[in-house]
């Protein structure tokens, strides 16, 4: 008797841990796909919109995407954030992979206090260094540059991600380094064909975020680019709606739908290195 109440009071506890599950996780669908649809159906409602708002009943059209290129700069902001964001990408995917490389494997002067200064660093928060990026860029002409902003993108990205990729790094046994060494193997050989495939993941994780972040980031590139023609699309599309007499909500919802297009490009190109990089690289027993 005792047993048998003591299984129904565990499956009780079961299904209702179940049924707050389903509740947090309806929750949260709502929160995420609540705002998406009101940005889809405003990016295809006719004319122009005062504010959004979720609605189903109107004749859907793409005159909003064509009105996007051909009355304002949205396409040379595109382009600029593209740039932007595949420089960051490339450079930071590289000094990240490197510096966490030799975090891992190496032991050298000053390796543990340039890892704590990693992690102050990385609790200084942006606004708070905002100045300091003006006064920099002055100084080296960089003050409505891309390549300033592609440098202060990288340099913000590096410290943290470089804990990360080192964790990662760590997780590879240091068996494979020495094997591959009395094979004659060098240390770039040993990185290069050894490691590398298996941190493939994270390399990918690396990539997509720091491709990400110039689509999104709006604080620092306001603060650092100057001109309209040089804008990215997160200030750029700011402009949309900014002026409360004249909010342009359908062609802000039209710009923010084409921002996810190359995110999801790399997205699915790189899907496949989450999977074939857990077990590429392996040795045989």
């Amino acid at each position: 008797m005792q047993k048998t109440k003591k299984i129904k009071t565990q499956k009780n506890k079961r299904i209702w841990g179940q049924i707050f599950t389903y509740l947090f996780l309806l929750l949260m669908s709502v929160i995420i796909i609540y705002p998406l649809l009101i940005t889809v159906t405003s990016a295809f409602k006719p004319g122009n919109l005062l504010a959004f708002r979720l609605d189903f009943n109107f004749e859907w059209t793409l005159s909003n995407f064509s009105r996007l290129f051909k009355e304002t700069q949205y396409g040379q902001w595109y382009m600029n954030t593209l740039k932007v964001a595949s420089m960051a990408m490339l450079i930071q995917v590289a000094a990240v992979t490197l510096s966490g490389f030799a975090y891992s494997r190496y032991r050298f002067i000053g390796r543990k206090a340039t890892l704590k200064f990693f992690l102050i660093i990385q609790m200084v928060p942006t606004t708070a260094a905002l100045t300091a990026f003006y006064v920099m860029a002055l100084l080296v002409g960089g003050l409505d540059q891309h390549w300033f902003l592609i440098l202060v993108y990288i340099g913000g990205g590096i410290p943290m991600n470089t804990w990360l990729m080192k964790g990662y790094f760590d997780t590879v046994p240091l068996d494979l380094d020495e094997s591959a060494r009395l094979d004659g193997a060098g240390h770039f050989r040993i990185f290069w064909q050894i490691i590398m495939p298996l941190v493939r993941p994270m390399i990918a994780v690396q990539a997509l975020w720091a491709f990400m972040n110039p689509f999104g980031e709006y604080m620092l590139a306001r603060f650092l680019l100057r001109s309209t023609k040089n804008y990215t699309v997160a200030i750029g599309l700011q402009t949309f709606i900014n002026n409360p007499q004249n909010q342009q909500v359908a062609l802000f919802s039209a710009g923010a739908i084409l921002i996810a297009v190359p995110i999801s490009i790399l997205f699915f190109y790189l899907q496949k290195s989450f999977v074939t990089g857990l077990t590429a690289g392996g040795t045989k027993g």
